[in-house]
This record gives structure tokens, C-alpha cells and sequence, in this order.
């Protein structure tokens, strides 16, 4: 599918879907919980439901309603009812249901993913499953997907470097249902805040975790979480696109339904537009975004890599340099978002310098081109918003990635003034 982009100004309001975060948390949590959960508001859309489908072969029982999710939970014993799952291209699910899967008192399943999947890398996450009882090996021996898992998470001490913090997030969700107690060192440590969003879920649920700092935590095993009961907050990440797209040109777009003080890392874009010069304003349970012109800077985007794509297209228009800096995990997300961000930004006219943890990124004259996302629905989202500012139309190959975390991107991108269409021809 193509997305064809033509030169407008946005401005209006756009209600943010929830969070993806959020929601595969929240199944996985519900699914190894005692009992019936609610999860009302969930995202729906390809990874999430990835993750409904992956619990469901775990044993839960799922029922989809209008605006909610009812899970029947296993009570922390899984049984697998199907010996392969694919959890299509859901790098968070693959990873936490390694976790949940290496729970299994008897049998094993194979865990698997579409071609993105079968090149990110999980395989230090695959060796403490297994210094903590399981057995979890990469079939292919690249340490990435397909998975062989068995159980059983006993418990015990592992060491891991966390280049993507779902490998901690994967651990803390499963080792309290472990037998005995689980010490885990994290030396290194990229992406802290989804930490906090995971620690905040265990929390709730009943399940007691103690830490120091994010580099080492201790897991008494035996624990058993509580049915969930909670609304699913809007998603910063997915809105990280409108609130790039109202610091633009002469556009004026709040994003609501965003809660400030939550968890989600990605409320750090707040920040890094209000560094670049643009105006933003707290409104209840928006976050207006007015244009104001733009001033190149350095940000570090350790914590927010899914936020690399739409900074990278923000920076272009952005008077001087920008850089992008610490952020080499972004190499390792659907795509290497570092490389590919630089190709379809010079397709549009941008000058792009490629740093091995980031870009640097002068101010540039874009104009419209045909240009490719990649199957990376952040690098598609990101291109679309950049598109709506340049006087020649311009095609994105691809656009059927978005659905991977945002169905009705093109929809909600229309309701502001936008001038897009999706066409299979």
C-alpha cells in the first residue's frame, strides 16, 4: 500500500489511541494472573493483538468486547495449546512470552515472528531464561527467533546487558511466578523508562520486586499476581507524531487524552520540542503544540529510541544542526532506523550525517519524492508528518506497517487538514 502525501496545514485535536506499552503488559500480567481481568481501552492493532493471540496459546482465555479486553487467567501455571506461535512482528511480545512460556511445567513450543523478527536479537535474554532453569535456545543458532522453549523457571542469579530493556521487562514479568527467588545484575541498561512502566504493572498486580537502581534487582519467587482492572493510557509514542507535527510550519495540534505524569518514556518529546523552541502547553488532558520556529540541538535519545524517526524528520526543518546522539539500540528496532532514517531523508533533499548511536542533521530543503518505510511503521509515520510540510507530493511505499501500532493513523492524520490518501496502485 502507498500513502500519498500532498502539502497542508494541520491544526485541530486528535484523540491518541492507547498505549502499546500498556497493553501487552497488561495481557501478559492478566494472562498469569488468578481469575477474570479487565482491560479496558486496550490498543488494537497488529502487535497487541500479536500478544492476545500468544497468551491465548498459553492457555488464557480471551473475550474481545467493544472497548475491552476480559482475560481468564492461568493462575501463574501456563499449558501450552499449540506447539509453534508466531507473534508476528512484535518484538515486546516475542521477548516478554520467552518469559512466560519458559514458565511451562511440561512440553515446550517454538516461539516465531515474521522476517523482522527473525533478525532482533534476543538471545542474551534466551541464556538467563536458561541459567534460571528453562531451556531456551535459538534454533537457528543467531540468537534470534525461532525459540525453542521449555520450562521450567526455577529460579537463581543471571547477569545480563539489556540493549533493549523488554529483555529486564520479560524477566521482572515472570521470575516472581519462578519456584525460588531470582537475582538479576544489569550492567548494561538502554531504554530506563520502560523499566518504571513495568515495575508500576508488577506493583499494581500484588508482586513485589526490590531493586537498586535499575542495575540490580532481587525477585522472591512464589508470588502470584491479582486480576487486572485498569484503563490503558494514551500512547506517547504513537503521539510523538502529532506533537512533532504541530511544532511545524504554522500548525496548531493538541494530542488528548495524554496523562503527563505517566510512566511512558516517550512524554520526554514534550521536552525535546520545548529544547527545540516550539510552544507547548498543558490543557487538561491534552498537549497543544503551536509553531514557533525551530532551533537545531543535541538530544539524547538513549531513553526514547522509538522516538528517533519523527525527531530525525523534525530536525530538517530546524534552523542550524541537530544531532541525535546515544541511541544505538535504534539500529536493532523493525529496522536500523538510524540507516534507513538517513536513506529516505536524503531521498527527500535532507543532509544526513550517520554516527554508529545516532544522526547528525542539518536544516534542509526538502522536497517531494517517492520514498520507502521499510515495513517500519514509526519510519512511515515519521515521513508522512515531514510530507504534509513540502510543495511537491510525496508517495510512501509500505504504509500498511502503521497498523502495526496505529490503524487509523491516516484517518486521524486527515481530521487535521492533512491532504493523504491510501491507494494499492
Amino acid at each position: 500500500m502507498k500513502l500519498i502525501c500532498e502539502r497542508a496545514r494541520l491544526s485541530g485535536t486528535v484523540a491518541i489511541p492507547g498505549s502499546k506499552s500498556h497493553t501487552i503488559r497488561a495481557v501478559a500480567i492478566a494472562a498469569l494472573a488468578e481469575g477474570e481481568s479487565r482491560i479496558e481501552a486496550p490498543l488494537e492493532s497488529g502487535d497487541t493483538l500479536s500478544a492476545l493471540a500468544a497468551y491465548e496459546a498459553l492457555g488464557a482465555g480471551v473475550e474481545k468486547r467493544a472497548g475491552e479486553w476480559l482475560v481468564q487467567g492461568l493462575a501463574g501455571v501456563p499449558r501450552a495449546t499449540r506447539s509453534e506461535i508466531d507473534v508476528g512482528n512484535s518484538g515486546t511480545t516475542l521477548r516478554i512470552a520467552m518469559g512466560s512460556f519458559a514458565l511451562l511445567r511440561e512440553g515446550q513450543v517454538v516461539l516465531t515472528g515474521d522476517e523482522q523478527i527473525q533478525r532482533r536479537p534476543a538471545g542474551p535474554l534466551a541464556q538467563s531464561l536458561t541459567e534460571l532453569g528453562a531451556s531456551v535456545r535459538s534454533l537457528k543458532d543467531t540468537g534470534c527467533a525461532p525459540f525453542e522453549v521449555a520450562g521450567c523457571l526455577r529460579g537463581g542469579a543471571t547477569s545480563i546487558e539489556a540493549v533493549t530493556s523488554q529483555y529486564v521487562t520479560s524477566l521482572l514479568v515472570n521470575t516472581p511466578l519462578a519456584e525460588g527467588n531470582s537475582h538479576i545484575t544489569v550492567p548494561v541498561l538502554n531504554e530506563a523508562p520502560y523499566l518504571l512502566i513495568t515495575l508500576d504493572w508488577i506493583g499494581r498486580q500484588g508482586v513485589s520486586v526490590e531493586h537498586s537502581g535499575m542495575a540490580e534487582f532481587h525477585v522472591p519467587g512464589g508470588q502470584r499476581y491479582r486480576p487486572v482492572n485498569r484503563r490503558i493510557p494514551a500512547d506517547f509514542s504513537s503521539a510523538t507524531f502529532f506533537l512533532a507535527a504541530g511544532a511545524l510550519g504554522e500548525n496548531n495540534v493538541v494530542s488528548e487524552g495524554l496523562d503527563i505524569e505517566d510512566t511512558q518514556g516517550d512524554r520526554a518529546v514534550v521536552d525535546y520540542l520545548r529544547q527545540m523552541g516550539a510552544r507547548v502547553t498543558l490543557e487538561g488532558q491534552g498537549i497543544r503544540v503551536k509553531a514557533n520556529g525551530l532551533s537545531g540541538c543535541e538530544i539524547d535519545l538513549n531513553a526514547t529510541p522509538d522516538a528517533l524517526p519523527m525527531m530525525a524528520a523534525l530536525a530538517c526543518f530546524a534552523q542550524g544542526t541537530t544531532r541525535l546522539v546515544n541511541v544505538p539500540q535504534a539500529r536493532l528496532k523493525e529496522t536500523d532506523r538510524i540507516a534507513v532514517m538517513k536513506q529516505e531523508l536524503e531521498r527527500l533533499g535532507a543532509k544526513a550525517t550517520e554516527l554508529p548511536d545516532g544522526l547528525v542533521i542539518e536544516e534542509s530543503a526538502l522536497h517531494g519524492a517517492e520514498v520507502d518505510g521499510h515495513g517500519d511503521h514509526r519510519v512511515v509515520m515519521a515521513l508522512a508528518v515531514a510530507a504534509s510540510m513540502l510543495k511537491e507530493p510525496t508517495v510512501i511505499h509500505g504504509y500498511e506497517a502503521a497498523s502495526i501500532t496505529y490503524p487509523g493513523f491516516a484517518e486521524a492524520l486527515s481530521q487535521l487538514g492533512a491532504r493523504v490518501h491510501v491507494t494499492d496502485t
